[in-house]
């Protein structure tokens, strides 16, 4: 089995576990400090996953995870700086990850705050905004900042293809499935996009 297809396996499972959180009915048992203890000298998670830091977005709940199970990066509006884009490649490259999934979800504020100001650089913000101007460069009559959010990730995916060899090259060399994904709040779904 490659590891691309190991990827489409987690991918399964992790929207597996987002049925259960849909349904309130979460299986996940690896939450103690029993847990906690067999990984405290090593991890081996078997997805990461770029999620906003909306308090509202925790990808180990939405997915129905415990311990050790995700190496998770979470940033405003998961935009992709360099700190970012590096932790990333610490999970491809020293952690294997064989399933990288790039998380966005409705009301994104980001989004909001980007398309109110759009395309005035804020005295605010100005890394994140940098991040997210470029999608409203390319689509400006995007209205929804839902699907604003859904093609920022879009994005996100080809600037980590451009600037990241170690992830390029383990997507190019089928070592890592890279999986565009969108949380919606209404239904507490985690979509392909």
């Amino acid at each position: 089995m490659t590891q691309s297809n190991l990827g489409q396996k987690e991918l399964e499972k992790l929207l597996s576990g987002n049925k259960n959180f849909v349904k309130g009915t979460p299986t996940a048992s690896n939450m103690s400090l029993e847990t906690l203890q067999k990984y405290a000298f090593h991890q081996e998670p078997y997805a990461a996953v770029l999620s906003c830091s909306d308090s509202r977005v925790v990808p180990e709940i939405i997915f129905d995870c415990g311990i050790g199970e995700l190496f998770v990066i979470r940033v405003a509006g998961i935009t992709l700086g360099p700190n970012v884009i590096e932790s990333i490649e610490y999970a491809v490259k020293k952690l294997q990850v064989p399933l990288l999934i790039l998380l966005g979800h409705d009301d994104c504020g980001v989004m909001k705050y980007a398309k109110d100001h759009y395309p005035e650089m804020t005295d605010d913000f100005q890394s994140i905004m940098k991040c997210v101007y470029p999608v409203l460069d390319k689509k400006e009559d995007i209205s929804c900042h839902n699907y604003f959010a859904q093609e920022h990730t879009k994005w996100a995916e080809e600037v980590l293809m451009q600037k990241s060899k170690i992830v390029s090259e383990a997507v190019k060399t089928d070592k890592l499935l890279i999986a565009k994904c969108h949380f919606d709040h209404s239904t507490g779904l985690v979509n392909i996009i």
